[in-house]
């Protein structure tokens, strides 16, 4: 057993620790990542990036399929399943390959598995089972979390009928039927994708609406789209059973009405939610305080109840649990641990981002949220159907609407549904965390023909009751 000192070990190489490494060094502190698998954690292996490198395809193929409106005639087009997944592949390897290169910048990097042991030790046992201490001022517990089953009503990933959304994206072929449990972003990605790939998709969501933490009209233009495309969608349906039957599986759900319904499929995907990795790394025997849930409970600046631990990321019990959330703690932590003062995340404007087709964005309080918290709330919208732009990419559905307070005109929130709105909602985001008015979005000249006009138009109508072009 040998022992090495450091001012910080970062226990989890996803987008939060890697990023806490990064800046921990940055600020001159002597810092070693421990990482059982995947450098890049879920994010960038199972995640995020893979997800996208498929929608990217689903959206190309979808684009061609439509080609022939603006002149451009195909024809034997069809999709190489293989190739696709090559390429989804290729992108991860790139990815997992950049961030390892970024941890040659004076980042120790040991593989392992890491268990909290005494005050200051961490102890990490590698894949041949050979064990070594590692000595440290403060831990950073940047675990992450993987998706949820639910044993009570047959919901056990095998990865082969019954998945989670991890194992979809190793399918060796694309089924002819998804039954798809759980329409938030996960949910509504994989149902938008392989709709596009040719599976008859269907979306089951137990809430009375998809993508429930969007605004409402955002959730209802999102039902509309995708209906259309053909995704047969269940709300306010509860999954009672789902089970291997025949050469696929059977599922019985509650519909809205409460009549049970029986759905074969090929194959079943459930994503409804996730388990922190928080179990048998030795964070209670160190006092480190869980919720009935397992998620670590943290401070402003990311400490947990024990002293030295800090804790970023999915596993940690602030939400929303994004990449790019985990990454801003992971900077906060490292400067907190640095001896800086930095600012307390505000975790009420922070942009989320849905790249189904149409995409959705967001940030800040829903219209409904807002007058829950007894705001006098005016709102302005704008549809892409009036937006130069986006009708000449032949994409005019969907809107931009901005939830402002009338009294100081501050905006509160903004909502899109549409052509690359999450790019958009950069725009969005920088807009609450510099307190701007529904007047200054309205004032900034926004360039033509571009698609973020559509957000000066919103301002307009927001700030003055109407939007020119519409």
């Amino acid at each position: 057993m040998s022992e090495q000192a450091y001012d910080v070990v970062i226990v989890g190489a996803g987008p939060g620790g890697y990023v806490a490494a990064i800046r921990s060094a940055q600020l001159g502190l002597k810092v070693a990542i421990v990482e059982r698998s995947m450098m890049g954690g879920v994010c960038l292996n199972v995640g995020c990036i893979p997800t996208k490198a498929l929608l990217h395809t689903a959206d190309l193929l979808q684009e061609i399929h439509e080609s022939a409106k603006f002149g451009v005639t195909t024809s034997g087009v069809s999709l190489d399943w293989d190739a696709t997944t090559k390429n989804k592949d290729g992108v991860v390897r790139q990815m997992t390959q950049g961030v390892s290169f970024l941890m040659k910048n004076k980042i120790d990097v040991i593989m392992g598995a890491a268990t909290l042991g005494d005050r200051g030790n961490v102890v990490v046992t590698n894949a041949e089972g050979a064990s070594s201490t590692i000595t440290t001022k403060n831990t950073i517990i940047a675990t992450g979390a993987k998706p949820r089953e639910i044993p009570q009503v047959g919901a056990i990933f095998d990865g082969e009928r019954i998945m989670s959304s991890w194992q979809a994206l190793s399918m060796k072929t694309i089924p002819q039927s998804l039954l798809i449990v759980g329409a938030g972003a996960i949910g509504v990605e994989f149902a938008s994708m392989f709709c596009t790939f040719g599976s008859k998709v269907t979306l089951v969501e137990a809430l009375p609406r998809i993508v429930p933490n969007e605004d409402e009209e955002v959730s209802a233009e999102l039902t509309k789209a995708l209906s259309k495309r053909g995704i047969t969608i269940m709300t306010g349906a509860k999954l009672q059973n789902v089970a291997h039957h025949g050469d696929g599986v059977r599922a019985v759900i509650t519909d809205a009405s409460g009549k049970e319904v029986i759905i074969d499929a090929e194959r079943s995907l459930i994503g409804i939610g996730i388990v922190p990795n928080t179990k048998e790394i030795g964070l209670e025997a160190r006092g480190v305080t869980l919720d009935q849930r397992g998620f670590v409970q943290v401070d402003a600046m990311m400490k947990t109840s024990a002293e030295g631990i800090y804790a970023i990321g999915d596993c940690a019990i602030t939400t929303p649990w994004l990449a790019h959330k985990s990454s801003a703690e992971g900077i906060l932590a490292a400067e907190a641990i640095a001896g800086h003062h930095p600012k307390p995340i505000n975790y009420g404007i922070i942009p989320a981002c849905t790249y189904c087709n149409p995409e959705i964005a967001s940030v800040g309080l829903t219209e409904a949220k807002a007058r829950e918290q007894g705001y006098d709330v005016k709102v302005g919208k704008f549809s892409f159907a009036g937006n130069g732009k986006a009708t000449i990419l032949g994409q005019r559905a969907g809107f931009v609407k901005i939830v402002a307070e009338k009294k100081y005109d501050a905006v509160l929130g903004m909502h899109l549904i549409g052509p690359k709105v999450t790019e958009l909602i950069a725009e969005g985001a920088l807009a609450l965390s510099h307190e701007a008015t529904a007047e200054s979005l309205m004032r900034t000249i926004h360039a033509h023909p571009t698609l973020y006009e559509a957000l000066g138009e919103a301002a307009h109508a927001a700030a003055e009751g109407a939007a020119i072009h519409m």
